[in-house]
C-alpha cells in the first residue's frame, strides 16, 4: 500500500475507533451496600467473589437500619432483599428511598416482593415505605410461587441488563411480581404470574434521578441451594449486569434507548459529540495526506 493511501486509512480507523469508544459502555467499579435482615455479609462475601470488579459490602438491616448519611458515604448502589419478613422492613426501605432520589440506583432481589404492603396476607407484609413509590414492580398478590421458572428466551431485549444472558433458572425462589405502568421489563419468567400477566425477571424504572432496578430471583440462592440444581443459567451476569448498570447511573450507551431498542435516535448532544470525533479523525487524516503530498511534490521537482 502506498504510504499516503495508509496514512489516510490510519486517520479513518482513528475516527472509527473514537466513535465506538464513544458506542461502547464504560465499566464503573461500584461500592455496593448490601442490606438484608439475613444472609447480608454471606452474600456480600459470595458476589465478591464471583464479581470481583465491584466491591460488595453486608449490612445487617434486621435490629437497625443503616442512616442515609453513612450510605452516602460508603456506597454507590445499594441491594435491598430479605429472607422472610421483618418489621424494620419499612424504615429499610424509607432509607433506600432517598438513597435513589440522589441519583444512585437501587437493586432489588428476592423476596422482597414478600413484605411488599401488597404482599400475600400470609407472609404478614410490613411494606418497605417510601421505596413502594420507587419499585418497578407491585406483587401478584401472591408472591415468590415457589416452583420452578426461567427466562423465557423470546422475552429477552437488547439491554445492557441482558447483556450476555441467554439463561436462568430457578427451582423455587423467583417470580411472583406484576410490573407498574412505566415500568421497562427487560426480560420475563416462562410462566404468567398469579395475575396471568407476564411475570417480570429483570426490570427497572426510572422516577426522576431515582432508579430502581428489580431482579426477581434470591441473590442468595448460592448460600441457600446447591448450583446446577436448584438455580442455574447466567445466574451471575444477570448480577453483573444489574450493577454494571447501577453503576453506570441507569444511563445506556448510545445505541440503547432506555426501553431496551437499539435503534434509538440519539440526541443532539450525542450528535455533537460523534461529530466532534469524525472530524478530529477527518482532519488528521487531511493533515498526512498533505504532508506526504508535499513530500512526493519535492521529490518530483
Amino acid at each position: 500500500m502506498k504510504p499516503h493511501l495508509l496514512r489516510g486509512s490510519l486517520g479513518g480507523a482513528l475516527a472509527l475507533i473514537l466513535v465506538l469508544a464513544f458506542l461502547t459502555p464504560l465499566a464503573h467499579a461500584a461500592r455496593v451496600g448490601v442490606l438484608s435482615n439475613k444472609y447480608a455479609t454471606q452474600t456480600a462475601v459470595d458476589f465478591g467473589n464471583r464479581m470481583p470488579m465491584h466491591s460488595f459490602t453486608g449490612i445487617d438491616t434486621s435490629a437497625v437500619p443503616p442512616t442515609l448519611p453513612s450510605l452516602l458515604a460508603s456506597f454507590d448502589v445499594l441491594l435491598v432483599f430479605e429472607d422472610s419478613t421483618f418489621p424494620n422492613a419499612p424504615a429499610v426501605g424509607n432509607v433506600a428511598a432517598a438513597f435513589a432520589k440522589t441519583g444512585r440506583a437501587v437493586v432489588l432481589g428476592t423476596f422482597y416482593e414478600q413484605d411488599r404492603s401488597d404482599g400475600a396476607p400470609g407472609n404478614s407484609p410490613h411494606g418497605w415505605g417510601d421505596l413502594e413509590k420507587l419499585d418497578p414492580n407491585t406483587t401478584d398478590g401472591v408472591g415468590t410461587p415457589y416452583a420452578p421458572r426461567s427466562l423465557d428466551p423470546a422475552s429477552i431485549r437488547g439491554h445492557p441488563l441482558t447483556a450476555g444472558v441467554t439463561t436462568l433458572t430457578s427451582a423455587k425462589f423467583a417470580g411472583g411480581n406484576n410490573a407498574k405502568d412505566g415500568t421497562i421489563v427487560v426480560a420475563t419468567w416462562n410462566v404468567p404470574n398469579a395475575l396471568g400477566k407476564p411475570d417480570p425477571a429483570i426490570a427497572f424504572r426510572l422516577t426522576g434521578p431515582a432508579c430502581v432496578i428489580h431482579v426477581a430471583i434470591a441473590p442468595n440462592y448460592p448460600l441457600l441451594s446447591v448450583g446446577g440444581a436448584d438455580f442455574g443459567g447466567d445466574f451471575t451476569r444477570v448480577w453483573q449486569n444489574a450493577f454494571d448498570f447501577a453503576a453506570s447511573g441507569c444511563n445506556p450507551p448510545l445505541g440503547f434507548a432506555p426501553g431496551g431498542n437499539p435503534a434509538n435516535v440519539p440526541t443532539l448532544s450525542e450528535w455533537a459529540l460523534v461529530l466532534t470525533f469524525l472530524l478530529v479523525g477527518g482532519a488528521g487524516a487531511w493533515t498526512l495526506r498533505r504532508r506526504e503530498a508535499r513530500r512526493v511534490a519535492r521529490r518530483e521537482r
